[in-house]
């Protein structure tokens, strides 16, 4: 199981899984040039949205198709300091597909 992490501090923002810097996979979708942010809503928590759900799926189409509800629900929500187990993503994933088919 994986651990992500964030961290906001006076020399910036960090965002590891299992102790490694997260890449933001802009091959994969670029939705800013900024890189991450979280807890409010906007491209660079988009990015970080994005990233934690590919980085855990390994599928870029479900990836693309959730970032956006994910973003809003989880990471616009983040404090300063967070972390999610690949347990947590699978719960907010399956929280959010249930509030689709509602």
């Amino acid at each position: 199981m994986k651990t992500y992490t964030g961290d906001r501090t006076i020399d910036g923002i960090a965002v590891q899984v299992d102790g490694k810097p997260l890449s933001p996979y802009y091959d994969q979708l670029r939705l800013t040039e900024y890189g991450f942010e979280w807890s409010y809503e906007g491209p660079e928590p988009s990015q970080l949205a994005f990233a934690l759900l590919f980085d855990h799926l390994n599928d870029i189409v479900t990836a693309k198709s959730l970032y956006e509800p994910f973003m809003e629900r989880v990471v616009a929500n983040f404090d300063n300091e967070w972390q999610m187990t690949s347990a947590d993503i699978e719960a907010a994933i399956a929280a959010l597909r249930a509030n689709r088919a509602a």
